[in-house]
């Protein structure tokens, strides 16, 4: 590390041009070659999938994605939005990839329109699902139903394919993280220069990670989240990392090193800190893979990407841009104080105090505030929110609006139960489950499709009372599939799958929920490994794995009560209440996972120096939190700042990664690292550096912070007295 840091501290201009040149061709490839996003999953082996192979394999026609295009007016049938009408879904009828349209003028569209006359919808078929249909034929389809608006006829477009082409008006979230993190960095450095070079080391490389993202978009399936979340994920942990750098630069300068010694020193030890805390926030992100899912495969790309640029930006463009500003790293007042003196800490010192003479009741305390947000979580309950979450002025959530009022809720989200008909007896079966459904419980209205003699495929279109993203909705699909289908289809060779949108992605939770012990399972493990190897230790490793599981908890508690009880979701314009996005938990505990890794190196790492040259537990913990408190604490706030900016962006699904690792870097920065790991570390004593000799012979050597030189004992003596 040091030979990097050298080199680029004394080829200063040569790597910025070198940084340049990388942005501007990867700038021109992704321009030239575009952007391709592809938000499919599979679920083998769920009925809902079973579904959809069905109607591929026996019914093309009928197996593609499909829209809406609803309209209202004060007569729906009135003779002059007829003809309007009918002219323009004849139109949409002959567009490429369009395979037919159900209009409510026609006969088999019987009661596409409101029982009071003012709402009415057609159907429009695509020959391909939504990943494989081409946005510009999408695109014909929105632009001919929205020319049919006029005076009097509101006309508004609904469905997956839909949604997927909606363009959201730019967002400022990121340059509102970005201003957020430079007032930050300006109080805690005092210099202009100091609060520059991180901002600029993490643009980028979260630049250089985005234009990759777009080119591998072309190579791997990446959803369009993959992106939005590589920036949050990106900006947060690279305007940090860079900041732990730029605070030990500074320490050297003001210690007395020349620029090129205080950079090498720099990156020599925090910038191996970078590396691990990077490389685990990678490793995390990467181990979504033992899930075996490609939706959640290209999320955990698109974020690695961005980390793993943010790294190399922090350990080679950082350091040449030190070189440039030198000494105005400092402020004035800092560069006029002799080399070598040392600073009081203050605030922080007093604190570890604090937390030293009262360990137990710090703990108590500490923990009682994680339990009480983490109780939620008992409520917690995966889905997917539906269009109703949609900003008010999209013509998706328009038409849902829509339809909802003309309809019922249930209309945005109806189930298709598909049937197998191999015997001559099952059509008559399929005819006494019809009729079982309509009497069953919160079945608004059940549809038959007409069967001819042969049939060997049925398809039932069943119409919920309420809306795809309730708790009874999905209560229903359950209830179909264990209580009213198998004793409906018992005595003949009747076989039916419920399917659909809503069962997909209802399938889609229960399928993530299954695997989610796995998962935490895995990045515990992980975790555990990483902090024994590091630290020598069996019990800071321990303390570690706890401390993630109560943060992951308290943070999933936090994101319950905001969404799906809509505690602030509603007041806050992101939607109503409902469940939280299925994906969210697995991914979340990658990134809490990699996060809370950070601060643990960063804190610990500085007890076990401390601990390694005075075999001193309290001074070791003491010291640990007295000098890592002041920078722990601002790289929070501006995670905690990037985060909140994206989570106010308007978009439900980043709002909650956004409120929810927001949360979670606060209750791990100021709750959990400065309350409840040092006084837990207080009452365990030298038990926590306790490793079994035949462990720690058979461990590698794994240096974190480099080798550090032992503190001075008047240092020492200056930072335990405050």
């Amino acid at each position: 590390m040091s030979a990097l840091a050298r080199w680029c501290a004394r080829h200063r201009l040569l790597v910025v041009l070198l940084w340049v040149a990388a942005l501007v061709g990867l700038g021109v490839a992704s321009s030239a070659a575009g952007s391709k996003t592809d938000n499919s999953f599979s679920l083998p082996g769920t009925e809902s999938t079973k579904a959809m192979e069905l109607l591929q394999t026996s019914l093309p026609a009928r197996s593609g994605a499909s829209a809406t295009v609803v309209w209202k007016a004060d007569d729906a049938q009135a003779p002059a939005v007829r003809a309007k009408m009918a002219e323009t879904l004849d139109t949409i009828a002959h567009l490429p990839s369009v395979a037919g349209v159900t209009s409510p003028y026609a006969k088999q569209g019987a009661g596409q329109i409101s029982a009071d006359g003012r709402i009415a919808y057609a159907t429009v078929d695509f020959t391909a699902q939504d990943d494989d249909l081409p946005v510009a034929d999408i695109e014909k389809v929105v632009a001919t139903a929205e020319a049919a608006r006029a005076d009097g006829l509101q006309v508004e477009l609904g469905g997956n394919p839909i949604s997927q082409v909606e363009q959201a008006p730019p967002g400022s979230a990121e340059l509102i993280g970005i201003g957020a993190a430079a007032v930050v960095l300006f109080l805690a450095f005092g210099s202009l220069f100091a609060m520059l070079t991180p901002i600029l080391t993490a643009v980028a490389g979260v630049g250089a990670g985005l234009m990759s993202i777009t080119l591998l978009g072309h190579v791997i399936g990446i959803g369009e989240i993959g992106p939005i979340l590589g920036a949050l994920i990106g900006l947060g942990v690279g305007i940090d990392y860079a900041l732990f750098i730029v605070t030990r630069f500074r320490k050297g300068l003001k210690d007395g090193l020349s620029v090129e010694d205080a950079i090498v020193k720099a990156i020599d030890t925090s910038g191996r800190a970078v590396l691990f805390a990077g490389g685990t926030v990678v490793i995390a992100l990467l181990g979504l893979f033992v899930l075996g899912m490609s939706f959640l495969n290209g999320m955990a790309i698109a974020s690695s990407v961005t980390v793993v640029f943010t790294v190399i930006a922090a350990i080679t463009l950082l350091p040449a841009m030190l070189a440039f500003i030198g000494r105005k790293a400092l402020s004035r007042r800092e560069r006029r104080r002799p080399a070598g003196t040392p600073e009081k800490t203050g605030i922080y010192t007093r604190w570890a105090a604090v937390v030293e003479r009262r360990p137990r009741l710090m703990s108590a305390v500490a923990l009682l505030l994680i339990v009480i947000m983490a109780l939620p979580t008992l409520s917690l309950r995966l889905g997917s929110s539906d269009a109703g979450n949609n900003k008010p002025e999209t013509t998706t959530r328009q038409a849902y609006d829509l339809l909802a009022d003309g309809f019922g809720p249930g209309f945005n989200g109806p189930l298709q139960l598909v049937a197998e008909l191999p015997g001559a007896g099952d059509q008559k079966a399929l005819a006494a489950l019809v009729e079982k459904v309509k009497q069953t419980e919160n079945v608004a209205a059940v549809a038959a499709m007409p069967l001819k003699p042969d049939a060997k495929i049925g398809i039932v279109q069943v119409v919920p009372e309420t809306s795809p993203q309730s708790k009874e909705t999905a209560d229903l699909i359950t209830h179909l599939r264990e209580d009213v289908i198998p004793p409906a289809v018992e005595g003949s060779t009747l076989k039916v799958y419920v399917g659909g949108y809503t069962a997909i992605f209802d399938d889609f939770a229960g399928v993530l929920t299954g695997k989610l012990p796995l998962f935490l399972t895995v990045i515990v493990a992980l975790g555990f490994l990483l902090l024994l190897i590091a630290f020598r230790s069996v019990v800071v490793p321990l303390t570690a794995a706890v401390m993630n599981v109560l943060a992951a908890a308290a943070s999933f508690g936090i994101v319950v009560a905001f969404f799906q009880f809509g505690w602030g979701s509603e007041p806050l314009g992101l939607g109503s209440a409902g469940p939280v996005e299925a994906f969210l938990p697995v991914i979340m505990l990658a990134i809490l996972f990699g996060l809370s890794m950070d601060y643990q190196v960063f804190l610990v790492s500085r007890m076990h120096e401390e601990w390694v040259h005075t075999r001193d537990n309290k001074r070791a913990i003491m010291v640990g939190q007295a000098e890592t408190g002041r920078v722990i604490t601002a790289a929070a706030t501006i995670m905690i700042a990037v985060f909140a900016a994206f989570a106010m962006g308007g978009e439900r699904v980043i709002a909650e990664f956004g409120i929810g690792l927001a949360a979670a870097v606060a209750l791990d920065a100021f709750i959990i690292r400065t309350i409840l790991v040092p006084a837990v570390m207080h009452m365990f004593g030298k038990a926590n550096w306790w490793l079994p000799s035949w462990l720690d012979r058979r461990l590698p050597h794994l240096s974190v912070e480099g080798p550090a030189e032992p503190p001075k004992e008047e240092e020492r003596e200056l930072v335990l007295a405050g």
